[in-house]
């Protein structure tokens, strides 16, 4: 069984592991102001109501309830360290919720994270930088810390924050131009466990913490690299109600990446903590006054369901909003510019332009009226205006089933039945 404890919806499926398939599925509001696992017990007994084999399964669970997975990262520079260390954290599963580049003052309020991603030099570099970050942190921030520069510095740092808990991982910025997340990721997941998901208190059952094995961005983001194994380039919107993420995994074509310090990569997430359905509806509609009004209404009543045809089109609409900046965001776009070397095309963002397959997810699709994917997505495909880098010709599924997230937590322990399951957005039939 796989389980989502989301901010507002708690979700549950139930795989055949030999079919790779979702056989039984269940919902129930997240319980946060009480205990999160009376959401999960209404959940088990919808699903062994349609399957008795839910009983005995085995659990694995995501989590972004309670506020998620906050990070705060600490780097050197703002364009080089820590704007590679921003990029890491949210292929983590992490909102960033600060970014702090030493060069240009020193360590200040963090914003009460609940880790700190250490970043500062390339390996063999200053090592300077590094340990006088490590010092500062030391004195400002008690909590967990993934160290994440200058190897040849990390021991000494280690020995710095002696005090905090804290784990060494690869440098994010081995060399200039080189981005290398992966060592860091595991080393966040590992913090998330060990200490944030009992730190936040959601529940008084130990059950819990056995269950959860990531935050739910970085266990959905391996449900993308799992579709992508077997569909081509994939971009994933997921539309909430605080937040709208994207996940994209693209081949990279050389002549399509912008000349930057800190590489683009692969594999890639963006959260638009400004554009969201419920808590972030208001300003995910600044721009358009006609929706005003219904995005207070749901920024106040984050429960809000939409009841009649009107409330529908006006979910649909801040969907739309949501879905088309954060595309937008995360693309980036090509211009023209005159240099040295004449004409040239300058390109910020990921290249989306080929993408094969584009899955949309949240509630707002999940449950909408049919034909609903095609309204929220115009705009944001096809040959758009103004130099958009968004997918020209993809074809486009909905996520109905929460098979991205049950996909990223079965990939460790069943790799086959995680990869069977991500596939099946990827056939005819899907969405």
């Amino acid at each position: 069984m796989c389980v989502d404890f989301g901010s507002t919806f708690t979700k549950a499926v139930l795989v055949d592991l030999a079919e790779g398939c979702i056989v039984a599925s269940a919902s129930h509001r997240t319980t946060i102001e009480s205990d999160v696992l009376d959401g999960y017990d209404a959940c088990l007994a919808a699903l062994v109501a349609q399957n008795p084999r839910a009983a005995t399964a085995e659990v694995l669970a995501c989590s972004s309830a309670g506020g998620g997975l906050r990070i705060a990262v600490v780097g050197n520079e703002e364009l080089v360290t820590a704007e590679a260390g921003r990029r890491v954290a949210l292929s983590s599963g992490g909102k960033v919720v600060r970014v702090v580049a030493m060069a240009d003052g020193g360590l200040a309020d963090l914003n009460d994270p609940d880790v700190v991603l250490l970043t500062g030099g390339t390996d063999g570099g200053n090592r300077e930088v590094l340990l006088e970050a490590a010092e500062q942190l030391a004195h400002a921030w008690t909590g967990p810390v993934v160290v994440a520069g200058n190897v040849e510095a990390q021991a000494d740092v280690a020995a710095i924050l002696a005090d905090n808990p804290h784990v060494l991982a690869d440098n994010v910025v081995p060399r200039i131009g080189v981005l290398a997340p992966e060592s860091a990721r595991a080393a966040i997941r590992e913090m998330f466990l060990a200490h944030v998901i009992g730190g936040k208190h959601l529940s008084t059952r130990a059950d819990f913490t056995a269950m959860v094995r990531g935050a739910t961005p970085d266990v959905v983001l391996t449900g993308v690299e799992l579709l992508a194994r077997g569909a081509g380039d994939v971009v994933v919107v997921d539309v909430g109600g605080a937040t709208t993420d994207v996940h994209s995994v693209v081949d990279l074509d050389p002549d399509s990446v912008g000349r930057e310090v800190v590489a683009t990569t692969r594999v890639t997430r963006t959260v638009e903590g400004d554009l969201g359905m419920r808590w972030s509806a208001v300003t995910t509609v600044a721009d358009l006054p006609e929706l005003a009004g219904a995005a207070q209404r749901r920024h106040d009543d984050p429960g809000f369901l939409p009841d009649t045809d009107e409330e529908r089109d006006a979910d649909e609409a801040i969907a739309r909003a949501a879905v088309g900046t954060a595309l937008r965001r995360h693309a980036g776009r090509a211009k023209v510019v005159v240099g040295p070397d004449g004409r040239v095309v300058e390109r910020t963002g990921k290249d989306l332009r080929e993408v094969d397959l584009l899955v949309g997810s949240g509630g707002v699709l999940r449950n909408g009226r049919p034909g609903v994917a095609d309204r929220v997505l115009a705009g944001s495909t096809g040959e758009v205006a103004g130099g958009w880098q968004l997918p020209r010709s993809p074809r486009v599924v909905v996520d109905a089933d929460y098979v991205l997230a049950a996909a990223g937590l079965l990939a460790d322990e069943h790799p086959e039945a995680a990869y069977r399951l991500a596939m099946t957005l990827a056939a005819p039939t899907a969405g």
